[in-house]
């Protein structure tokens, strides 16, 4: 849980071309999630954006 109550266990993860992995945010939904990680993977950069649940994600 988050400090205001809320569950987001769904992670967009950015991996870059040497393999570093970031979090870019946490949502309620895997269908949010997957919005933000396809509108970020249209920008053109050489990164990957994927989504993964919370308590299976290596962060």
């Amino acid at each position: 849980m988050t400090e205001c109550g809320a569950v987001l266990p769904w992670l967009v993860i950015r991996q870059d071309e040497g393999g570093n992995r970031y979090r870019v945010g946490r949502y309620a939904t895997r269908a949010e999630a997957e919005r933000v990680a396809d509108r970020l993977g249209t920008r053109g950069h050489q990164q990957l954006y994927v989504v993964e649940k919370a308590d299976r994600a290596v962060t």
